[in-house]
Order: C-alpha cells, then structure tokens, then sequence
C-alpha cells in the first residue's frame, strides 16, 4: 500500500514561493507531488481561502482523489488541524463531510460493461477524526449520488420501466423502512393515470408508477417527492432532431428520487415521505400518441397534446394529483423538463418553481451548501395565456417560442389546488456533468438526491 501525504499551501500566505518562477503551480487548485528526503511522497495542493465554498473543496477533494488513484496512490493521509485551519469559514463538521464527500464522489466510474475496469477506492485517513462519524455519514451520502449516477448511465436497453422495477425492488430489499407499491397498468387504468396511458402508447413497455413509503414520525408533514421516470425518451411522433442518446438520461428525477429515499432511510431521518415515480418510455409506432389529440385529466382538466415531445408534464399531472390523493401537504417534483432552463441558467444551476416563498428560499439555501445548486424562478400569471387552447382547457406547450421552462411550470401549477406548498425543480440542465472535473465523473451527475435529502431532513 503506497501512501501520500496531502498538504494544503497558498502561495499567498508563503512569502518564499511569491519568489518562484512557477508559482502557479501552487494556486487552486492545482496538485504538486514531491518527495522528502526519506522518499516520502508529498501532495501539495494549492488553496485560495479567500474564494472557497464548500463546493470547491468538494471539488478539491475530488481532484486530489484522482490525482492519487492515476499516480498509482491506494490511501491519502490529512490532518484535521490543517483542514480546519484553511477553511475556516466553515465549522469543522461541514468540512469535513464535504471533504469525504468529494473524496469518494470523485473516484466514482460507471465501467460495469468495460472489459478493463479501473483498480478499487483509494482510503482516505483524516489525522484527528477519530471516531469516523462525518466520514460515515459522507460515505452515506455519496452511496446515494453514486446509485443516481449508474440509475442514469444505464442503457436504454438495460433500463426500461419493467427492468427499473425490478432495480428498485432490488436497491431496497433489505430496508424494512421503505415499502414499495407498483401501479401496473391496469392500477393506472383504475386510477385514471390517463397522462401516462396516453405517453406509453407508443412503447412496447407498459407503464408503472413506484410508490416508496417512507414513515418514521407520525407528527412529521406528509412531504411527497415526484421524479419523472422517461426511460428514453424521442419525442414521440414529434421525434427529436440530431444526437438524442443521452435521452437515456431523462429519467433523472426518478432516480434522484430514489438516491433521497435511501439517503433518509440509511441517515434514520425522522420524517414521513412518500416517492411517487411515474416510469414510462415515449417512442413511436402505429399507436403513439399524436398531436392534437386530448387526454382528461381525473381533476376534469383537459389537454390538448401540441407537441408530443412535452410528455414529461403529461406524466407529472397524473403524479401531481395521485400525491394529493395521498394527502401530501408538501410537494417537490424533479424532472429533466425543459431545455429551455439550460438557456436561462447554464449547465450548473437548475430551476425553481414555487407557489411557496418559504420553500424556495430554504431548497435554493440548501443547494448552495451541498452542492445541488437552484435559482428560484418566476411563476409568471400573465404566460397562462401561452397554453390556452380552443379544444380544450389548455395545452401541454405554449404557443410562444420564450420562457418554455416558465411556461411548463405554468402547466404543472394547474394541477396543484390550492393550499398545498408545492416546488418544481427542472433539472434538464443539470442532469449530466459535461466533462470530469472536481467530484464528477463525464456522464451522470447525480443532481439532486441530497438536495432532496435534505430538505425533507429539514422540514420537521
């Protein structure tokens, strides 16, 4: 076993290396390797405090933790004194989670069908943690993002909706604290799910919704959490133009969903939750779903079906409705909606919707600590106008070529009655990391388990 030990310098605050003609080698957040005069092998990583949040020594761990497992390393060693004292904007708890976090997070590669699979984990040794409490609960935490990355990485051929419920049934079969209930379609039917029916048509896989009961507090509010379950998605008889592979991915709410049950049950969270996962894939055939035609809602809204490739709000009507049949009084959907949202905010940040003041401020507060960041966005009254329609109550696009991420959420708040705290999260700019930096991999990313997680942690 080859060991390093990982320092922390900034060139800033060491009067000799403002002297060196390569001084940035020792700025964030770039790695130096050394060796002392014993041969030791030495990390130094540069560090400028002045700029840190806990998503950049998240990233910082990560990087380091790559660094190490290319070099050949199998265990980093730091001291607790040396992490504390450089990041002292923050308590020692939460460096030191988001320092494991971003240790294990950052080793994470999806290889299962790679002939070559990449050597095991590199351990991590915090000098003065001695009780491994925060690294245990980080280890927790990054479980969940990590089951939300192979979830969305999956091939459309290995995940699809009959197979996704046979991979939840599997991911929970040991937890006596999550109770699992499948609507097949003919649940769905007696239910009047008729958005799923109506998106399904065109696949030979029938659709499911997953209920996942989580109920450890009677006193807790009844939170449900909804994410959307496209296994693949083309658009349907509106197909998609150009590369449309990484619609595999537009199932990443339901899996950040998942990631957030098993986060709460594995953190032994005091809460009362309900998981609604519509699953369904949108392809084409003879029996498709077509535009124009209209689906009736059970809350006796009609929709007229513009464009079949906004079948993402279709599905979440129908789970919008069954969680407040279920009593919910908090909703959180999370969807890869629109690519609109991308527009607005970029591949970092996803959107917010909320009829709740209190809830947007508290999941946008969250992000910015754990890493799933959100930016509270307009539920503007006068774009209801955009989806009026003269067959039918209101269309499931808008008619102007703007806003198309306000507009779904416009949508969406037409199946929320009144009284109920609801937010909507568009996550289609952030399901994917575009490249490995930091903790993350090229490939999934894992948005929004903790994000989740948290927030129902925190609503007590």
């Amino acid at each position: 076993m080859e060991q390093a030990y990982i320092h922390f310098i900034s060139y800033n605050s060491v009067e000799e290396l403002k002297l060196l003609k390569n001084k940035k080698l020792f700025q964030y957040p770039k790695i130096t390797l050394v060796y002392d005069r014993k041969y030791l092998p030495i990390l130094y990583v540069g560090v400028e405090k002045e700029h840190l949040v806990l998503d950049d020594i998240r990233n910082l761990s990560g990087e380091v933790a790559k660094f190490m497992k290319e070099k050949g390393f199998t265990e980093g060693i730091s001291q607790i004194s040396e992490l504390t004292s450089f990041f002292q904007r923050w308590d020692q708890a939460k460096v030191l989670m988001a320092f494991y976090e971003g240790w294990y997070l950052g080793q994470y590669s999806f290889n299962k069908y790679k002939k070559v699979k990449e050597d095991g984990r590199i351990e991590l040794i915090v000098e003065g943690d001695d009780n491994d409490y925060y690294k245990n609960i980080a280890l927790i935490r990054s479980n969940a993002v990590m089951h939300v990355r192979d979830l969305c990485n999956e091939p459309p051929n290995v995940l699809y909706p009959e197979s996704y419920e046979r991979m939840v049934r599997t991911f929970f079969s040991d937890n006596d604290k999550v109770e699992i209930t499948v609507y097949n379609q003919e649940d769905l039917i007696e239910r009047e799910l008729n958005g799923l029916l109506a998106v399904s048509r065109g696949s030979a896989h029938s659709p499911k919704v997953i209920k996942l009961s989580y109920k450890t507090s009677e006193t807790a509010p009844h939170i449900a959490l909804i994410g959307k379950g496209v296994t693949f998605d083309s658009g349907g008889v509106n197909i998609k133009s150009g590369d449309f592979s990484d619609m595999k991915m537009d199932m990443g709410g339901s899996a950040a969903v998942v990631g957030a049950i098993h986060l709460l049950s594995h953190m032994h969270a005091e809460a009362h939750v309900t998981a609604i996962i519509p699953i369904v894939e949108n392809l084409t055939d003879s029996r498709s779903l077509l535009p124009s035609e209209i689906i009736h809602y059970k809350n006796d809204t009609t929709v007229q079906v513009v464009n079949t490739d906004g079948e993402g709000r279709l599905i979440l009507a129908d789970s919008l409705l069954l969680a407040q049949e279920l009593g919910a009084e908090t909703i959180v959907d999370i969807a890869t909606l629109t690519g609109s949202v991308g527009h607005a905010l970029g591949l970092k940040v996803a959107g917010l919707w909320s009829n709740t003041e209190t809830v947007a401020l508290k999941l946008k507060e969250i992000g910015e600590e754990n890493g799933d960041l959100i930016w509270p966005m307009p539920l503007v009254s006068e774009y209801k106008e955009w989806l009026e329609n003269p067959y039918a109550d209101i269309s499931n696009v808008g008619t102007n070529a703007y806003g198309g991420a306000i507009t779904a959420a416009v949508f969406l708040s037409h199946f929320v009655e009144p009284g109920i705290k609801w937010a909507h999260i568009d996550m289609a700019n952030t399901v994917q990391s575009w490249k490995t930096f930091g903790y993350y991999t090229s490939g999934a990313s894992g948005f929004g388990a903790r994000l989740l997680a948290d927030f129902v942690i925190g609503e007590k």
